[in-house]
């Protein structure tokens, strides 16, 4: 009897054996998950940048204003760069709407006026252009067309050298080029001149 239970426990003893070396043999020789970049530790790929529609229609400020410091994005979200347009603008100059859109903001942030207009047909979350430091002339959810005066270029605030309107552009949480907005007929104006008309004599 003793000996028919050593011979039992023996025989499951062995089964356990080897099932145990047919589970290791299946693990080894089964064929390496290939790791994507994110499972590999590598940084995933950034978002491409939403489209920006050419929907502007004015500058901020002036014709074409002096650029003090152009667009310099973040490397990450949170990373060292201009997240917007530095334009030279004298105290009081009037700060202009560069498309129509809604009023979504017009107050006094950290002690500078700041003006937020959400760009109408530029999708959800609309395009949001902001400009500081501005002393508002409209209220939160009036509507303005491009050209329209929001406000006037405070003197307060350290952002530039002199004073400046500094301009800039969201989609959500995302900071875009507000130079993209627009159009190249605009970008590239230079100052009016004054041609000769044929038959008519030049002043003396």
């Amino acid at each position: 009897m003793a000996t028919t239970a050593r011979a039992g426990r023996a025989a499951r003893a062995c089964r356990r054996l080897v099932l145990l070396l047919l589970l290791t043999t299946t693990t080894l020789l089964a064929p390496a998950p290939r790791l994507t970049p994110t499972a590999a530790g590598a940084p995933a790929a950034p978002a491409p940048a939403p489209t920006v529609p050419t929907v502007g229609r004015a500058w901020p400020v002036g014709v074409r204003p002096p650029i003090l410091r152009g667009w310099e994005p973040p490397a990450t979200t949170y990373g060292r760069g201009h997240r917007g347009v530095d334009l030279a603008a004298p105290s009081g100059t009037p700060v202009r709407a560069v498309a129509t859109g809604r009023v979504s903001y017009a107050g006094r942030v950290a002690g500078k006026g700041v003006v937020s207009v959400e760009l109408t047909g530029t999708g959800d979350p609309p395009l949001r252009t902001t400009y500081e430091p501005v002393r508002a002339v409209v209220e939160k959810g009036d509507e303005v067309a491009a050209g329209e005066v929001v406000g006037t270029v405070e003197a307060t605030g350290a952002h530039c050298a002199g004073t400046c309107v500094h301009w800039g552009l969201r989609s959500g949480e995302t900071y875009l080029n507000p130079l993209s907005l627009l159009p190249a007929w605009l970008l590239n104006r230079g100052p009016s001149r004054l041609l000769p008309v044929l038959g008519v004599p030049l002043p003396s």
